[in-house]
């Protein structure tokens, strides 16, 4: 995994990556942290949350995938139901959904450029070094890129 400082929104846009990840929770909710400027940013992504049913806990460790091109630019954005809510106290992450879900994007993605932020460890409360080995584990020998945020 190539770590690297910056805003993943731009990069993205620079050409930098094929495929960029977030997660997201089973609300069609990007109110807050780097969704709401995803939902943006990429109105279509947002879209695609938006057709899959609100408060599912079936979407848990599932994808939704944007397709985005804005010019010679051709990304996809990939909504990784990684949480099942927002609300309340505590850790939201779902270590098993953030592993679920990287699985669905290592099969569906080999062979592209990846990248994301740190999933989960944000506003979803969950603990970094847990996350990033699963992450790690299951994409495994792709070209993938934390991009930490550099304000």
């Amino acid at each position: 995994m190539r770590e690297i400082k910056g805003d993943l929104i731009a990069l993205a846009l620079a050409g930098e990556f094929d495929v960029i990840v977030h997660g997201c929770n089973c609300f069609c909710t990007m109110g807050a942290g780097i969704a709401k400027g995803i939902a943006a940013t990429f109105p279509e992504a947002l879209e695609e949350d938006r057709q899959t049913i609100k408060g599912d806990r079936d979407k848990l460790g599932q994808v939704s995938v944007a397709e985005i091109v804005r010019g010679d630019l051709r990304l996809f954005v990939v909504n990784a139901y990684t949480q099942f809510d927002w609300r309340g106290r505590g850790r939201k992450a779902d270590y098993e959904a953030i592993r679920s879900s990287f699985s669905i994007i290592a099969d569906r993605f080999a062979g592209k450029r990846i990248g994301f932020p740190m999933i989960g460890a944000g506003l979803a409360g969950g603990d970094w070094q847990v996350i990033e080995g699963i992450i790690r584990a299951e994409l495994d020998e792709l070209d993938h890129t934390l991009v930490v945020f550099d304000s």
